[in-house]
């Protein structure tokens, strides 16, 4: 019996310890599988912090295997961190993290519970190691979401001056300045482009995604930044459907018996700055590109609404440039679509 014990505490010993964190702006909360030197820590989400983390860690002894979820930046440097320290981790999806939490049926949400969550996610689901991107792609979306921001804000000022001016109440002078502000957000999107073209121009393994980005009648060089920056940091394997998942553009149903049968939407659990990207391009190439249009036309003819015929393109697009990507091909327009015209010839 003591030697059976042994095998299994050796057993043990060698599993590796699951480790959940809970990240956000100001905090790291973890939660670690029963450790001598406690089973919970919070730390600051701050490089000392992320230092502090690491020394927590080395306690566990042994291997360790780290979940945390996908929080954009705050979990970036926290992941950088852990990875350079040698640590193994995985970033999950949010919504799988709810999703788990859920199967547990988990009725508090506290920063606590949260990482315990994810805790059991390390020690019960599927592991799969996260590989950070190259420093230059780190660097390309960092740009291309900045360029985002601001074009944004060029929108809502260039809104807010059409107001202005459908009314003759305005004083001369906020006009001016609104319009000035555009001018200056204008430099800054200019500015900002030219800096991350500068990187894809420095870097070989950026200007041919990049060139085969362009090569699509619709995407223009913001929009093939934006883009880039966003598709180059996912895992290599991932196949075409995961990285419509991954933009939120996969659909969904909801069906129960007989009575409950919803339209199919998209599901929009992914990367806003993914669909947000598609979307001038999916508009432009539904005009310009024969090809592209004829596959609108072909949705339009079935009596799908615009926005429908729309986000159909945005997913076929991403398609489109998932298979570029991976053959090392530019756009061609009939394998996006055949046309009547090619059918007949």
């Amino acid at each position: 019996m003591s030697k059976r014990r042994s095998a299994q505490r050796k057993a043990a010993a060698a599993e590796p310890t699951a480790v959940g964190i809970d990240v956000s702006k100001e905090w790291l909360e973890v939660a670690a599988q029963g450790q001598a030197h406690g089973q919970a820590g919070r730390f600051a989400n701050t490089p000392a912090g992320h230092r502090q983390l690491v020394k927590w860690l080395r306690k566990c002894g042994g291997s360790v295997r780290i979940v945390l979820e996908a929080t954009g930046i705050y979990s970036l440097d926290v992941a950088l961190a852990l990875h350079t320290a040698g640590y193994a981790v995985m970033v999950v999806n949010p919504r799988a993290a709810h999703d788990f939490a859920r199967a547990l049926l988990q009725r508090t949400s506290t920063d606590a519970v949260a990482a315990a969550t994810l805790r059991e996610f390390a020690a019960r689901m599927p592991f799969v190691p996260w590989q950070p991107p190259a420093p230059e792609i780190r660097e390309l979306r960092a740009l291309a979401r900045r360029v985002a921001a601001v074009v944004a804000d060029r929108a809502a000022e260039k809104n807010r001056l059409h107001a202005l001016r459908a009314t003759q109440d305005t004083p001369a002078v906020v006009v001016r300045d609104v319009a000035g502000h555009i001018r200056a957000l204008s430099r800054r999107v200019t500015q900002l482009l030219r800096a991350a073209q500068s990187v894809i121009a420095t870097h070989p393994s950026l200007q041919r995604p990049y060139e085969q980005l362009r090569s699509i009648k619709g995407v223009g060089p913001a929009s093939a930044v934006q883009l880039l920056g966003e598709l180059l940091v996912l895992p290599a394997d991932m196949r075409a459907k995961q990285w419509a998942a991954h933009a939120g553009l996969d659909p969904r149903w909801q069906q129960s018996g007989s009575s409950v049968q919803t339209v199919a939407r998209i599901s929009k659990q992914g990367n806003a700055h993914l669909r947000a990207a598609l979307f001038m391009p999916a508009l432009v190439a539904r005009r310009w590109q024969a090809n592209v249009a004829a596959f609108g036309d072909q949705l339009a003819a079935r009596h799908k609404q615009p926005l429908q015929v729309l986000v159909a393109i945005m997913r076929k697009l991403l398609h489109a440039i998932h298979g570029m990507f991976r053959t090392n091909t530019t756009f061609q327009g009939e394998k996006f679509f055949r046309t009547a015209v090619a059918d007949a010839a």
